[in-house]
C-alpha cells in the first residue's frame, strides 16, 4: 500500500488547493408544472395579459375556447423556447408543445367533436374570416411595427422605416432563419427601394411612408368597427372563433401603445372599445 502513497512534496502542493463539496443546489420549481402552463412574454406591470401580439393571440385562442385554470410563465426569453419562439405550452406530463400544436391540444382537453368550421356560422364566413385576418396581420400589424420603428429612429434616424438587409456573404455564413415576415411584405404594392445618397451604392434598406402605413391603418380599423356593428362576435359567429382572438391581441395592443395617433383610431370607435373590454375580462380569468 505504501506504493500508492502520495508523496509528499505532491500532497504538500496539494494542501494549497483544498477540495471543498457543497449540498446540492435544489431546483427552484419542480420539472413539470402542476397544471398546464403557457410560457409567454412579460405582461405589462401586473396584469396577465402579454404585451406581446402572438402571445396574447394564442392566450385569447385558449380562454375563449373554454379552457380555464392555465397558469402563465413570464420569465422564459424566447431564445429558451422551442424554435426560439414564444408561446410554449408546458404540460404536466413534461410535454413542451409550441405554438402551431395548442389547438390540436385544446381539441383533445376538450374532446369535443369536430368542428370543420371552427366556430364560424357557415362556409362563407370561414372563407371572409381569411381576409380579415389578412387585414389584421398586413395593416395592422404594419402600423404597430412603425411606431416601433420610429422609437428605433430616436437614436438611428437614418434609417426610419427602413429594415436593413443581410450583406450575401454574412447570409452565406448565417445559419439563422430569416424573418417570415419581412417589412416588404406587409404592404401591398411593396415600397420602393431605399438607396444610399448616390445611385452607385446599393439599397440598403426599403423606404416605406408613415402616411401610407396611416391610411391604411385607418381604413383597416374602420372596416373591422362596421363589420363588428353590435354583434357579439365578428362575422355574426355564435361562438368565439380564432379571429376573434386575433382581434382582441391587436385591439388590446393598440389601446395599451403610447402611440396616440394609433390608439385614438380604436378609442373613437365605442363598439371596438367596449367590445375589447368584454373580451379582456373573458381572457384575463382563464389565467392564475
Amino acid at each position: 500500500m505504501d506504493s500508492f502513497k502520495v508523496p509528499g512534496p505532491v500532497a504538500y502542493a496539494f494542501s494549497f488547493f483544498p477540495l471543498h463539496t457543497f449540498p446540492d443546489v435544489l431546483p427552484r420549481s419542480t420539472p413539470n408544472p402542476v397544471s398546464p402552463t403557457l410560457w409567454i412574454s412579460p405582461p405589462r406591470s401586473t396584469t396577465r395579459l402579454s404585451a406581446d401580439v402572438e402571445c396574447l393571440k394564442w392566450q385569447a385562442y385558449l380562454a375563449l375556447r373554454g379552457l380555464t385554470n392555465i397558469a402563465i410563465r413570464r420569465d422564459i426569453a424566447s431564445e429558451g423556447a422551442l424554435d426560439a419562439r414564444l408561446p410554449n405550452l408546458h404540460l404536466p406530463d413534461g410535454q413542451l408543445l409550441p405554438a402551431r400544436l395548442i389547438p390540436t391540444w385544446a381539441e383533445e382537453t376538450l374532446n369535443e367533436p369536430e368542428r370543420p368550421l371552427e366556430g364560424y356560422k357557415d362556409q362563407a364566413a370561414l372563407d371572409e374570416s381569411r381576409a380579415w385576418v389578412s387585414l389584421l396581420e398586413c395593416d395592422i400589424h404594419a402600423a404597430l411595427a412603425s411606431t416601433m420603428t420610429l422609437q428605433l429612429a430616436l437614436i438611428h434616424p437614418f434609417q426610419l422605416f427602413s429594415q436593413p438587409r443581410p450583406s450575401y456573404l454574412a447570409s452565406l455564413f448565417s445559419f439563422e432563419t430569416p424573418p417570415s415576415r419581412p417589412l416588404e411584405a406587409i404592404l401591398s404594392p411593396p415600397p420602393p427601394p431605399l438607396f444610399g445618397i448616390n445611385s452607385i451604392f446599393p439599397a440598403v434598406g426599403s423606404h416605406i411612408a408613415p402616411a401610407d402605413i396611416e391610411s391604411k391603418y385607418r381604413a383597416a380599423i374602420s372596416a373591422l368597427a362596421e363589420r363588428l356593428g353590435t354583434d357579439k362576435w365578428l362575422l355574426g359567429s355564435s361562438e368565439p372563433t380564432p379571429l376573434d382572438a386575433l382581434a382582441f391581441a391587436y385591439l388590446h395592443t393598440i389601446l395599451h401603445t403610447a402611440n396616440h395617433i394609433i390608439r385614438i383610431e380604436v378609442t373613437r370607435r365605442v363598439n371596438l372599445v367596449a367590445w375589447e373590454l368584454r373580451v379582456r375580462g373573458l381572457v384575463s380569468a382563464a389565467f392564475k
